[in-house]
């Protein structure tokens, strides 16, 4: 068990690499995350001495916030269409988009991502088959098509700040989503 300020270091260097693997990318220096969380390089290394065990983490971190998303609007949404407009804001604003660039390698010693992404994956597909039987939302919709979409929405623009994207993600989430709904149902 790792002592309260190692926790603390820890969980701040997790926030600052899933910030900026969306930001900048897999490439990211290792040194810029220890700057923006406001550790010592020596203390990232301590606590991720391999760059895909950091990268791996941290978005394991956010499919598991989004899995739990998927799932929490699943129970507490009636209607099956706002809970899938519910998974999808949140999917965005989680910042979904840092899976994509993930290499292979790194998923392979993370089997607990794996295992994060199949639970996001069946709690979205179930929101989604729901939405669709409901009459919506476009039966001619795949989740991959959702989730790809979607994951775009939490990256900014070239040479867009965060500020701007943060402002302007949950509009276009929306606009989006209305493209889903079936023509009159809404």
């Amino acid at each position: 068990m790792l002592r309260t300020d190692a926790a603390r270091n820890r969980a701040r260097i997790l926030a600052a690499a899933q910030d900026m693997l969306v930001e900048q990318g897999p490439e990211v220096p290792l040194v810029e995350i220890a700057r923006r969380a406001g550790v010592a390089n020596a203390t990232l290394y301590r606590h991720f001495p391999l760059r895909d065990a950091l990268l791996a983490e941290a978005i394991e971190g956010i499919v598991a916030n989004v899995a739990d998303a998927a799932q929490e609007a699943t129970v507490r949404e009636d209607d099956p269409t706002l809970a899938l407009c519910r998974f999808l804001h949140i999917a965005a604003h989680e910042r979904l988009a840092a899976l994509c660039c993930l290499s292979e390698e790194a998923v392979g010693i993370r089997p607990g991502l794996v295992q994060q992404n199949e639970r996001m994956v069946r709690a979205a597909q179930l929101l989604l088959s729901r939405a669709q039987q409901g009459g919506q939302v476009r039966a001619d919709l795949s989740l991959e098509e959702i989730l790809v979409a979607v994951a775009q929405f939490g990256r900014p623009l070239p040479g867009a700040s965060w500020a701007v994207t943060e402002r302007f993600s949950p509009r276009i989430v929306q606009l989006y989503i209305d493209g889903l709904l079936v023509p009159g149902t809404a």
